[in-house]
């Protein structure tokens, strides 16, 4: 069989590319007719050499040809045998939940909505004014350190705690001020219980005629609403920005206040802090206590969502492990 024939008649790659070889490759017959020339005299190797370039050109354009008719078979082939059985139940694909933190922060939103408070937010990058001296923190306290707190180099930083945005309020709006944020504050800590990044929550209740009686009510039904087996109890505390100022313990729910590991065997939880406002931060904004009382609140909500889901370790809830998030699917 002649090697044209042979190249039109091909069924397979493999045997094209077999051909291929024999015909264009190093030791194949156009190599070999071409070492032949230099046995001839002139008048003949250009008469060869012609036709050797002639039998070349028709062989490759047979050989094209023939490729793309069989790339296409095989192409065909390969679609056919990959096709899709429609009537197979497909893979399923996990679906994405709310984060714990999310939930929490949604959760706590809707709590205070229903008391009647605002949704308020603010830039997580603040004045050094707004974060330290609008809430009567002294030039001398450990929380301005760089240890403890991220700086720019223009008098700004990461905010330390979501507080910053009660004073936005203050000055952009008149009594009453009745609202909540929740955000990311930044300090530089890692362990266990804390993290560079995380959350907090921070309330303002800024009314004429509050008390600290309306302070308990409402972080009362705020526990209750979501520990709804919950006691609370209040002791006193010390906050620059509140006066007199306290923090909130909850009953623990992992022992209902028996005492266990997670509460140190006295049966409470730390959860919170709160007070009345102070008058030195009432101050900055031209009011004074025969004006306007109110009072503010503020707690981390990692700490919340530790505690609702027997969480242990606060890196757990940033470290994207598929084993702990589905669980809140």
């Amino acid at each position: 069989m002649e090697i044209k024939e042979q190249l039109l008649v091909a069924k397979s790659l493999d045997e094209l590319e077999r051909l291929r070889v024999k015909i264009f490759g190093k030791s194949g017959i156009i190599a070999e007719q071409t070492k032949e020339l230099k046995h001839l005299d002139a008048s003949e190797k250009a008469e060869r050499g012609k036709i050797i370039n002639q039998t070349k050109r028709e062989l490759e354009e047979i050989y094209n040809k023939q490729l793309s008719v069989l790339n296409k078979k095989a192409m065909a082939q390969k679609l056919k045998s990959e096709s899709i059985d429609r009537t197979i139940p497909g893979r399923e694909i996990p679906s994405g939940t709310l984060h714990p933190i999310t939930s929490m922060i949604n959760e706590i939103r809707s709590a205070f909505s229903r008391l009647g408070f605002n949704i308020v937010e603010g830039p997580e990058i603040e004045s050094v004014f707004r974060n330290f001296d609008a809430l009567n923190v002294p030039p001398s306290h450990p929380s301005r350190n760089l240890s403890d707190t991220f700086y720019f180099h223009d008098n700004r930083l990461l905010r330390t705690h979501t507080t910053t945005v009660q004073i936005r309020c203050l000055e952009r709006e008149k009594p009453p001020i009745v609202a909540i944020s929740a955000g990311k504050v930044y300090r530089p800590d890692y362990d266990a219980t804390h993290t560079p990044m995380f959350h907090q929550m921070d309330g303002i209740f800024l009314v004429k005629g509050a008390t600290f009686a309306n302070l308990k009510a409402i972080l009362n039904e705020f526990i209750v609403s979501l520990f709804p087996d919950a006691k609370t109890r209040f002791r006193p505390h010390f906050f620059p920005f509140t006066e007199p100022s306290a923090e909130l313990d909850m009953s623990c729910p992992s022992c209902s206040g028996m005492g266990c590991n997670v509460c140190k065997k006295s049966g409470w939880i730390e959860i919170l802090g709160c007070g009345m406002i102070s008058p030195e931060v009432l101050k900055h904004f031209g009011y004074t206590l025969s004006d306007i009382r109110g009072f503010a609140f503020g707690m981390g909500i990692e700490r919340l969502v530790m505690i609702k889901y027997g969480i242990k370790d606060i890196r757990l809830l940033y470290e994207n492990d598929l084993r702990l998030l589905k669980q809140f699917y």
